[in-house]
């Protein structure tokens, strides 16, 4: 299936604010969700926000706490506040043999915002918040994102410390991030207990 040109910018900007926001082509709460072999391009959600994203993807809430699977989609082209390609809280992801590219996450202000600003601008193409959670990213590519805060390529935040990120035979490179990032990782933000898991793969 090919998701091009979806949006969930209206209803943010009339003021619902459902689930958290986001999800330009698709929102999902609940159940388990699997992408397999799809195409998202040029999606939007709306551009401001601390904890909202998600161009393409944002999952909430998964049935027992299943990930959810992403295998073999290509994600190009997203624009939101928070995660240009996928935005989650407190959901797991397992990422296989997918390619993220030129996605871009285009709020300011991070997450909590800063005084004065609406917040947002992290994880050009990956937003993950929450506690207990895991991301495992393999066999992707990820080059191109940009985050007008922290995370061009990945935003990782357990905020009890507990959540784990493994990148596994992948590739990240030129993933800006203007704000900040975790060194010595360009283009990943992480906080959690250690580091992030990295094995066989290109971080640039």
């Amino acid at each position: 299936m090919t998701f091009e040109d979806g949006t969930s910018t209206v209803s943010q900007s009339k003021g619902t604010s459902f689930g958290g926001g986001g999800g330009g082509a698709i929102f999902d709460l609940g159940g388990q969700l699997k992408v397999v072999n799809s195409r998202f391009i040029d999606n939007r959600c709306y551009h401001v926000g601390p904890d909202l994203g998600g161009a393409a993807v944002r999952a909430l809430a998964q049935w027992r706490n299943k990930p959810v699977y992403i295998t073999s989609d290509t994600f190009r082209g997203g624009q939101c506040s928070n995660g240009g390609a996928l935005s989650s809280i407190g959901v797991s992801w397992v990422v296989l043999n997918s390619i993220m590219t030129n996605n871009d996450a285009i709020g300011y202000g991070a997450n909590p915002a800063v005084p004065g600003t609406p917040g947002g601008g992290s994880g050009g193409a990956i937003y993950c918040d929450g506690d207990t959670y895991s991301l495992e990213i393999e066999g992707t590519v990820i080059r191109d994102n940009h985050a007008r805060e922290g995370g061009g390529a990945i935003f990782f935040v357990s905020d009890d410390n507990t959540g784990t990120l493994t990148i596994e035979s992948s590739t990240l490179g030129d993933n800006p991030s203007a704000g900040f990032w975790t060194r010595p990782y360009p283009g990943i933000f992480f906080q959690s207990f250690g580091h992030p898991k990295v094995v066989d793969s290109t971080i640039s």
